[in-house]
């Protein structure tokens, strides 16, 4: 009498039994866990066809490490194990290799470094470290030449580069690095190259070097200790009468600590130096340094620089250095990143501060507080310092203050290894800054820096299916792309994926200042100049109830809730459905709803953001995804679920709306292209013979513990002899053996009657 009043017949209640019983079955959903830092809105897994990138490779060539873009922005200089490469970019979504000159190391060198115990198969190439433009018609590179670096001239033609002569090959010690896994820097300022590398086999002797040009060959002073033998250079940035070095060292002043600590340093080196006259000849007399601070307040500083780049000169605001960081320390098990921004003023202000130096007495750096000399020593006055200030600039190279710089992005469970940035104007006429950051698993973050110098990531691309570090990044703003250099070879990534936002909603929530909504063509445009003036775009605070609205209309939140188009569902009755929901974006969250009510919980369930339903009387209807980001809800996806026996009325306040028939629920993920239902009939019958086994074996069990019972007590009466071949047991007592042809006593017969009147 209980199923009629529940209006469930035996085959409905033994399919909602079965529903709940696959539901435990189901592998229980995990938070994807991020870490900490702001979460890529949109993510493209390593082939997603939703992301056009292009490819170059090349068949025997591998190592792309070094990229210059030429002058016009139309050839990209490549750097690779033993060879140099020039592509032209011109055509967008192409790759086209214009020539390649090879540049092997001899292999008399090869013979060498493998009798120094290097590896013939990892080290002992020539791997291309420096490669700039020298003027029109030359380049200049270096490499590390079997750990025997040599730099040599690239004469060009038409962009095309022509073969190295060996008489165009001079020494590269102390330009490049020997071992090709030393960090390196070099940039050519005014026809001079000035380097940071390793200057011996062993790698113990950092130098900063300027080579090339009229002035005279200058070197940091090894005897005087201004770096310490584990010096790893990252960066050179000019600026207008100074070259700023950027690396990270162990912190001498901060030996006293039980661990080693690392830190962050900026070096100064004035243009203008020429060396000593007696002292310090044909050394820097202008050699500073200071430390680099990025710090959260309350938090552990990121210690470790992995590379720092300048804004461009054109950009309108302060002119900024941006550089990645990571700690040393790793908290949770994983190691976090950061970007600051240091500002040139803040730089130029430490250098012009008080010194450091070191008490002999108590092994100690202190401020130093005795007189200052005028020219001060260390600046980039006009003629040669005198004896007195040099002999001070000895051991005064460390400032007392730290530059202390802005985070802009915090991250955990990351390493960024390479950053490029740009500014990008939005509709509003305002500059945003726009970072491209390298990680060390081989993705790609396009970060956007908001007013109040806080980030937000747009997406995270996935350049190779296999983990492993990006080398390099090369901005091209003409050809709106970036160019990321790898161990396999060349990736072109388009600076704005805006074809893939499909709603205007979705086009304003990314807040990517390259996008905007053009609402007479219905689709997110990449940001061009001329625009028309009702493209939509939102950069402040990512709003579509106010970008998106049609007549006029305030900031305000309200959600959208008439849907785009309908999808028609049609099942037979007693039937799961699953109606998947797209997560077009990480950072909203999303719920079900039917109709203007939440979706019933007898009948329904939500897995992996899809949602399992069971089809019959009273539960068709309209079933609606919806999404809530920035405070704004909008329905991502909108079924009509209707039976095949007995459809349902059409809804008159959905009247007009686009209408699109399916056959079998959709399993559309991000936009993707559709592909069939999953049956779960298979899981059904499969739970239903689990089932069956379980019960069987459960009875069998029930069963077997009573006989088991009675021959155990069968036993312990002696009603039972040991059969033929088992051991008797361990005793003092003396056991005859069994007889070979036993026969059944009286005493058995009965016992056996007796056992099958109590089994019955």
């Amino acid at each position: 009498m209980a199923l009629p009043a529940l209006g469930l017949d035996p085959w409905s209640l033994l399919g909602l039994f079965l529903f709940q019983v696959l539901l435990l079955l189901l592998p229980t959903p995990t938070a994807g866990g991020g870490g900490q830092g702001p979460m890529p809105r949109v993510k493209y897994p390593a082939g997603d066809g939703r992301r056009a990138l292009s490819f170059f490779h090349q068949r025997g060539l591998q190592d792309f490490d070094t990229l210059l873009l030429s002058d016009d922005g139309n050839t990209l200089y490549v750097g690779a194990r033993e060879t140099i490469l020039a592509l032209s970019i011109q055509d967008p979504g192409i790759l086209k290799l214009k020539n390649m000159i090879p540049w092997p190391a001899s292999e008399f060198k090869k013979a060498e470094c493998a009798f120094k115990r290097k590896s013939t198969e990892t080290q002992c190439f020539n791997f291309i470290r420096v490669l700039v433009s020298l003027n029109a018609t030359h380049l200049y590179t270096c490499g590390t030449f079997a750990f025997s670096p040599v730099c040599a001239f690239i004469e060009l033609q038409d962009s095309y580069l022509l073969p190295i002569s060996e008489d165009k090959v001079l020494d590269g010690k102390g330009q490049s690095p020997f071992d090709p896994a030393h960090k390196h820097t070099a940039v050519l300022v005014d026809g001079m190259l000035y380097s940071g590398t390793m200057n011996n086999f062993l790698g113990s002797e950092p130098i900063l070097m300027r080579s090339l040009g009229s002035k005279p060959v200058l070197k940091t002073d090894t005897f005087l200790r201004w770096l310490h033998p584990d010096a790893s250079f990252v960066a050179a940035i000019p600026s207008s009468k100074v070259v700023y070095f950027f690396f990270e060292e162990t912190a001498s002043e901060f030996d006293f600590f039980f661990e080693k600590l690392h830190t962050s340093r900026v070096a100064r080196v004035c243009k203008n130096d020429v060396g000593g006259e007696k002292l310090l000849q044909k050394k820097w007399t202008t050699f500073l340094k200071a430390q680099l601070l990025c710090v959260q307040p309350g938090q552990l500083p990121f210690n470790i620089i992995r590379h720092a780049v300048l804004l461009p000169a054109e950009s309108p605001d302060v002119p900024r250095i941006y550089a990645a960081f990571t700690s040393q320390w790793q908290v949770g098990g994983t190691r976090s990143s950061a970007v600051c921004a240091f500002s040139l003023a803040d730089i130029e202000r430490v250098f012009e501060g008080k010194y450091k130096e070191l008490n002999k007495e108590t092994s100690r750096w202190t401020t130093y507080r005795g007189p200052e000399t005028n020219p001060r020593p260390g600046s980039c006055s006009v003629g040669p310092s005198s004896d007195k200030a040099l002999t001070f600039m000895k051991d005064h190279f460390l400032m007392d203050e730290p530059v202390v710089g802005t985070p802009l992005l915090v991250k955990s469970g990351v390493e960024y290894t390479r950053l490029a940035v740009e500014t990008a104007q939005g509709l509003d006429g305002r500059s945003h800054l726009v970072m491209y950051l390298g990680t060390h698993t081989g993705s790609l973050h396009k970060a956007v820096v908001s007013e109040d110098s806080s980030a937000h990531l747009v997406e995270e691309i996935q350049l190779f299916p296999d983990p492993e570090p990006v080398r390099n990044l090369q901005l091209a703003p003409t050809q709106d792309a970036v160019f990321v250099g790898f161990s396999g070879g060349i990736w072109r990534v388009p600076r704005a994926n805006c074809s893939v936002y499909e709603s205007c909603v979705d086009c304003v929530l990314a807040r990517d200042p390259h996008c905007a909504w053009d609402p007479e063509s219905h689709t997110c445009r990449l940001l061009t100049e001329p625009h028309p003036n009702s493209w939509k775009q939102d950069m402040e605070r990512g709003n579509p109830g106010w970008a998106c609205a049609s007549g006029p209309m305030g900031r305000s939140l309200r959600p959208q809730s008439r849907p785009q188009i309908i999808k028609e569902v049609l099942a037979v009755p007693n039937s799961i459905l699953e109606l998947p929901c797209p997560h077009l974006s990480a950072l909203a969250s999303y719920h079900w709803s039917r109709g203007t009510a939440a979706t019933p919980a007898a009948s329904s369930t939500v897995y992996n953001g899809s949602l399992l339903l069971v089809l019959r009387d009273g539960v068709g209807g309209l079933y609606q995804c919806w999404a809530t980001e920035n405070g704004f809800s909008h329905p991502v996806v909108s079924y009509w679920v209707d039976s095949q026996d007995r459809p349902l009325a059409q809804d008159p306040e959905l009247a007009g709306i686009p209408r699109e028939s399916v056959e079998v629920p959709l399993t559309r993920v991000g936009g993707g292209a559709l592909a069939a239902q999953r049956s779960y009939w298979p899981h059904f019958l499969t739970v239903t013979v689990l089932l069956a086994v379980v019960l069987s074996g459960a009875l069998i069990i029930l069963l077997a513990s009573p006989l088991g019972a009675l021959r155990a007590r069968g036993k312990v009466q002696g009603c039972e002899s040991l059969p033929p071949g088992e051991k008797a047991p361990l005793s003092r007592e003396q056991h005859l053996p069994p007889s070979k042809e036993p026969r059944a006593s009286v005493g058995d017969v009965d016992a056996e009657k007796h056992l099958g009147t109590e089994v019955a």
